[in-house]
Parts: structure tokens; C-alpha cells; sequence
């Protein structure tokens, strides 16, 4: 007896690695199918018919639950990951940075970089081909999360 109620227990949880683990391969539901016709067919071999009949519902009522359960949103909600990241790679431009501001360009920016606006130093993208080392930039936008500059004509480098 022993040797069906474990057939039916792995049963039961390869259809469940199924459901969740592996859905689409149809190597859990393979298992799962021949772990059960074995647990029937011992069950009608060992103990006769209704012992079988009973196997066989129990059977059944194990994977309608199980099925159930697995699929439930509530039941997975538990397992899921409940922490929200709040932080970014580059502080929100309404924040910090916006259009206009000016900087100045700590590395050579050909065409990225490193450039210093208020005190802070970001990633650049400049808009022109190559900027030199300490010119004046004006931040134009923002980009993949780098700030786009351009070089400041009228203004003398620092």
C-alpha cells in the first residue's frame, strides 16, 4: 500500500512541477500519467477492484485539487517578490538636471563622457561630434539614461 500512496504523491507533485515549473514541455505530465497508471494498475493487481475504483478517485480528486490550487493567483502571491525599487541610475531630471543647465566636461566627451552640473558629475552624450576636456556644455535632453549635451559656442572654456 505503501508503494501506492507514494506513486500517487509523486504524482501529484509532477503535475504541479508541470502546472508551475515546466508548463509547455510535458515532461512533469509524462511523469505524472505514469506514476498514476502505475499506482492504479498495483492498486487493481494487489487489491483487487475496489480498492482500484477508490485509487483511481482519489486520484482524481488529488489532481482537481491540486490543479486548482497551482493555478490560484492567491496561492503564487505568496511566493512573489514584494519589493518595489525606488531608486534609479540617474536622479529624475525634474529633480536634478534639466534643459539648460549648464556644466562643464570632465572628460573629453567623443561622443560620451562625463560631465559636472551642480556638483554632480553624470554620464554624457554630446550632440556634437567631440567636445574637449573643461568646455562649457548646456544639457539639450536626456537620453537612455544619459544626459545629452551640447558645447557652448559663446562661451570661453574654463
Amino acid at each position: 500500500m505503501w508503494l501506492i500512496i507514494l506513486l500517487i504523491l509523486l504524482g501529484v507533485l509532477f503535475l504541479v512541477a508541470e502546472l508551475v515549473l515546466l508548463p509547455g514541455v510535458s515532461l512533469g505530465a509524462l511523469f505524472a500519467l505514469v506514476c498514476y497508471g502505475s499506482a492504479i494498475y498495483t492498486a487493481f493487481a494487489d487489491y483487487g477492484p475496489f480498492t482500484g475504483g477508490i485509487v483511481v478517485l482519489i486520484i482524481l480528486a488529488l489532481s482537481f485539487v491540486a490543479t486548482v490550487l497551482s493555478l490560484r493567483s492567491k496561492t503564487w502571491q505568496r511566493f512573489s517578490l514584494k519589493q518595489k525599487i525606488e531608486s534609479s541610475s540617474m536622479p529624475l531630471p525634474d529633480n536634478e538636471v534639466k534643459a539648460g543647465d549648464r556644466g562643464v566636461a570632465v572628460s573629453r566627451l567623443a561622443p560620451m563622457g562625463k560631465v559636472e552640473i551642480g556638483g554632480r558629475i553624470y554620464e554624457a552624450k554630446s550632440t556634437d561630434v567631440y567636445i574637449d576636456q573643461r568646455s562649457t556644455v548646456e544639457v539639450v535632453g536626456f537620453e537612455n539614461f544619459n544626459v545629452v549635451v551640447r558645447k557652448v559656442a559663446d562661451e570661453p572654456s574654463v
